[in-house]
């Protein structure tokens, strides 16, 4: 589509370039439809840029019918095609461009379903603070999720100021977060964001995430030197915060990238993790190729290296602890997904036979 100096300053201003001009399909373009990011999400509304500025937007009837799962509908950072409404600060999405990376849990509830936190992620901060909520543990379970995505991991210690071993913490988490940045950061002093401008660059988007109270809406107004989100202090009796960010929303920065920043999450739960699992502990992946047996559980076995490692004092067995439980949780979700789709495969081969004669059911049943 041709879009104005004015028009393609805008989207360019979100990300918007010549990658995603080639993703518009030409019969969208004949159809009328143009171009948008999702800025701002709330439950099935949506906050958009398009070429001619913000406006409020929904997915079309078309749309809701053929999504299959949670996870086909827009998210934050995506790009859509969006027909806008003549007179009206409103749009309707009739499809989403395909993903380049994208962050997703499990959704809360008993039934397995993929929630995409953030679409089109270049970095992904994973932010915890350096007071008493610090826990290594806690940012393994991110690592797993980011390395998943497509993005690229940057852990982010925030307010290094309250912490007097900043040094050793950072030790702890490097050796926790192989091939991923570390860096200390305080906004209340001012101090790190030197470290963080390679990441910063004009086009690129940039997303937050980590539980509530370490600091993401702070660091967020840091960087844009604005404030953009209302901040909250800590708990004194725990040190862990209260929640300030409600809803993902993409920020547009100084520098010219964008950041998103995204609630507080108590406990991240995983979703069809295992890259992003091998990535995160790619330490105790190389040491487990070396044991005596490929099937070794790494508990009592001889010649089992990492045992021997942990013995050595080279691996944290409260590392491989975390290894072998979110191993388990995947592995127990892949089962109960599994049982939900032989299920639903069930009842819908019901239906069908019961539409066809005994003979035809028969030869249905045998295929």
């Amino acid at each position: 589509m041709n879009m104005n100096s004015n028009q393609s300053e805008r989207l360019q201003q979100y990300g918007w370039n010549d990658y995603w001009a080639s993703c518009l399909k030409e019969e969208m373009i004949q159809s009328g439809l143009v171009p948008a990011r999702i800025i701002a999400q709330f439950t099935n509304q949506y906050r958009i840029i398009t070429p001619d500025g913000e406006s409020a937007a929904e997915v079309s009837g078309k749309f809701q019918f053929h999504a299959l799962a949670r996870s086909d509908y827009p998210g934050v950072g995506d790009w859509v095609a969006v027909q806008p409404l003549p007179g009206e600060a409103r749009a309707i999405i009739h499809a989403v461009l395909p993903r380049r990376s994208a962050m997703i849990r499990k959704a809360a509830g008993s039934v397995p379903e993929e929630q995409v936190i953030g679409a089109n992620l270049d970095t992904l901060f994973i932010v915890n603070a350096l007071n008493d909520d610090f826990n290594v543990r806690k940012i393994e379970r991110y690592l797993i999720t980011a390395w998943e995505s497509g993005a690229t991991p940057v852990v982010l210690l925030t307010k290094a100021d309250l912490c007097e071993d900043t040094g050793s913490r950072i030790a702890a988490v490097a050796a926790a977060a192989p091939g991923a940045a570390v860096h200390a950061v305080s906004a209340l002093q001012d101090e790190g964001k030197e470290a963080l401008e390679p990441y910063m660059l004009p086009g690129r988007t940039l997303a937050v995430t980590g539980s509530s109270g370490v600091g993401k809406s702070t660091l967020l107004n840091w960087l844009a030197g604005d404030n953009l989100q209302q901040v909250q202090g800590i708990r004194e009796q725990d040190a862990r915060g209260r929640h300030t960010t409600t809803h993902r929303e993409l920020f547009p920065l100084p520098c010219g990238a964008v950041m998103m920043d995204t609630p507080g999450m108590r406990e991240l739960q995983l979703w069809e993790s295992s890259i992003g699992r091998q990535e995160a502990f790619a330490d105790i992946e190389e040491i487990a190729a070396l044991c005596r047996f490929r099937d070794c559980t790494h508990d009592a076995e001889d010649g089992c290296a990492i045992k021997q490692a942990i013995e050595e004092g080279t691996l944290d067995a409260r590392r491989l602890g975390n290894y072998k439980k979110t191993g388990r949780e995947l592995a127990h979700q892949a089962r109960k997904e599994q049982s939900i789709s032989n299920r639903q495969k069930k009842s819908s081969n019901k239906r069908l036979t019961g539409r066809f004669s005994a003979k035809d059911r028969k030869s249905i049943e045998m295929d």
